[in-house]
């Protein structure tokens, strides 16, 4: 019964491990939803058939070519700037010709037209025209504003693609660190595998030389299983992990890589609260791409008041006409037209009231992100120094754990105590090595969302992390 409950125990210990992959790395990626554009990609390539190595760098380079939400940003970009080639083409001139030859033969008396000696018809007849046309806005204070305003747009929109770089380098960096760690696990889980088997056989050969005590064995065989449970349950992480590394980068379905860079620690020297915060306001893409809307917002408001104002444009025709071009004269025309709205049945003024009200939701947007900036700049720094505090005691925790370990052991060779100590402190060596590897996980991945949040992260990243 003793060892049956002890089994038990060591299956819940299983479960109650903790697991960098699915609490602290799903936290990092809490802005992305699982159908986010950002951790898919369009597969690049075919598979080699063996594995490639895959550095930080390599990683990031793909993904900033390959990665789905990248894709679509661009495209968004694409989007604007035909909005603004539209805009801007309602003041530039408007050019077309014509060529038309035409055969026509009239009923006058159809028409009205009959008098005695006057034949009821003419022709047929032929008619060739050869013509040019012109428009031109010459003033057009909505047109003007409406293009200032999809400039801004633009802006707007490029700021937007910048930041799309910054969310796949943060998707990438999480990515990466998490198949890191995940073999990090699974060779801390192999080295106690080992441990756990050299024990057993231990147990197994004081048990037969009628040393120790049955359970003795019962007690290390358990303990060598449940490490086996667990190196399972590390592998098949490490597994997934890479598939969705995989996908964010663009690699082709079935290949297989093998990382480059551990990614040790490394603490962060230079950066400073004050620094990461200046370097967000000048930097941050998202909020550049906000000051951009709310300018346009303000400009597409005053293009809905400058609707009340007139509008001069030109019209020009020339060309050559006749019975034929040898017997053809040229013609044209020319008219310039002013025209000044009078009564619009409200639509200035209803068109104006939206503009008004989308440039006040875009301003609150805006302050909403300068504060929700700060914050993000000063959570990193929090989570920053937690990790690295965090680093530090669980370094030295393990080392203790390995040293306890260690005179368990050669406590119970000496048949000073039972195995039972010698489990306890393999258990507590598995979960210090857990809890090094999830903060070492926690520092890495900290000094990326730093690096995010002032708005350096391309640039920063793979310094941050080092990497080859």
């Amino acid at each position: 019964m003793e060892s049956l409950a002890f089994g038990q125990t060591a299956v819940a210990q299983v479960n109650e491990m903790p697991s960098t992959s699915s609490t602290q790395s799903r936290g990092a990626m809490s802005r992305l939803s699982e159908q986010s554009p950002f951790l898919g990609s369009v597969p690049s390539g075919k598979a080699t058939g063996k594995a490639i190595p895959l550095s930080i760098r390599d990683a990031l380079e793909r993904a900033l070519k390959y990665n789905l939400g990248l894709i679509e940003s661009d495209l968004g970009t694409r989007t604007s700037r035909a909005e603004r080639l539209k805009a801007l083409s309602h003041l530039l001139p408007n050019i077309n010709a014509s060529f038309s030859q035409t055969v026509e033969q009239i009923d006058l008396k159809a028409m009205g037209i009959n008098f005695p000696g006057v034949p009821t018809t003419v022709g047929p007849f032929g008619v060739q025209d050869a013509r040019g046309f012109l428009s031109q806005k010459v003033f057009d204070w909505n047109a003007i504003e409406k293009l200032r305003a999809s400039t801004e747009r633009l802006k707007a929109s490029q700021y937007s693609y910048k930041n799309s770089r910054d969310i796949v380098v943060l998707a990438v960096g999480n990515a990466y660190l998490l198949v890191v760690s995940d073999a990090a696990t699974v060779g801390s889980q192999h080295a106690q595998l080992e441990t756990s088997q050299a024990l057993y056989q231990r147990a197994v050969d004081r048990r037969e030389a009628g040393l120790a005590a049955k359970i003795n064995e019962m007690r290390a065989k358990v303990e060598m299983q449940t490490q086996q449970q667990r190196l399972i349950a590390a592998q098949n992480q490490l597994a997934k992990d890479k598939l969705s590394l995989a996908r964010i980068i663009g690699l082709p379905t079935g290949q297989e890589f093998s990382l480059t860079d551990t990614v040790p620690y490394a603490p962060l020297e230079g950066v400073t609260l004050e620094k990461a915060l200046e370097d967000a306001y000048t930097n941050r893409a998202d909020y550049l791409s906000a000051r951009a809307e709310v300018r346009a917002a303000e400009l597409s408001r005053k293009a809905a008041a400058a609707e009340r104002y007139p509008s001069i444009s030109t019209n020009l025709n020339y060309g050559d006409i006749g019975p034929n071009f040898a017997n053809s004269h040229g013609t044209f025309t020319f008219a310039t037209t002013v025209n000044i709205p009078i009564f619009q049945g409200g639509r200035v003024k209803a068109d104006t009231l939206r503009a008004d009200t989308d440039l006040r939701r875009k301003q609150a947007e805006l302050g909403d992100l300068r504060g929700r900036i700060d914050d993000e700049v000063r959570s990193a720094f929090l989570d920053l120094n937690s990790a690295r505090d965090l680093v530090s005691v669980s370094k030295s925790n393990l080392d203790l754990a390995n040293e306890t370990l260690a005179q368990a052991k050669d406590r119970f060779a000496a048949g000073v105590t039972d195995n039972l100590e010698v489990v306890q402190a393999q258990e507590s060596v598995a979960s210090a090595n857990q809890a090094y590897i999830s903060s070492l996980y926690s520092f890495n991945i900290a000094k990326v969302e730093l690096a995010k949040a002032a708005g350096i992260a391309e640039r920063a990243v793979k310094n941050y992390l080092g990497g080859q």
